[in-house]
């Protein structure tokens, strides 16, 4: 397999509105040794505070929340249409109640001592820059709580400053 390479952002070129909710992705977060991988398909590109930045969404209940929000860094990881398997089993299956890498047959990996699945063809490396609770009585759209959040369960974005992006 071929190592990673840096990637420019300035070359980077992603439908944004197709490359997170047709492809998927993987959030890794937490370090080498104690870490979990969800799929994320809501989120997006883009700059804010003067710097690049992706912004993912994930629901209160998930495990992989609990490493994003005592963690500084996160990795948001891409994979090709032969991991479509694996990206089912990182979005069903809970980290606090199986081993989801062996279960999705995914290897952990390391980046700046940011983890990551050694089997993505495009990653994206972030650090934390805001942690943005989505309360129900902010939507000014009532039908989307009715719509989306009908067990109350909740999403939070993060917000995450493109640190380095790598590609094979």
């Amino acid at each position: 397999m071929h190592k990673f390479q840096p990637y420019p952002l300035d070359l980077l070129e992603v439908n944004p509105f197709l490359k997170l909710s047709k492809e998927w992705a993987l959030v890794t977060a937490g370090d080498k040794t104690k870490n979990n991988l969800m799929t994320v398909s809501w989120g997006a590109f883009g700059e804010i505070w003067g710097k690049h930045a992706v912004t993912i969404y994930i629901r209160e209940s998930r495990f992989t929340k609990e490493f994003i929000d005592k963690g500084e860094f996160f990795s948001l990881s891409f994979l090709s249409e032969d991991y479509k398997n694996a990206l089912n089993v990182c979005g069903s299956k809970s980290g606090r109640d199986t081993d989801k890498w062996k279960e999705a047959g995914l290897t952990v990996n390391t980046h700046l001592g940011i983890p990551f699945p050694d089997e993505a063809n495009l990653l994206i490396l972030c650090k934390k820059m805001a942690a943005v609770p989505m309360p129900f009585d902010s939507f000014t759209d009532k039908s989307i709580e009715k719509k989306w959040y009908k067990d109350g369960d909740a999403h939070v974005m993060y917000i995450g400053e493109i640190l380095e992006i790598l590609a094979r």
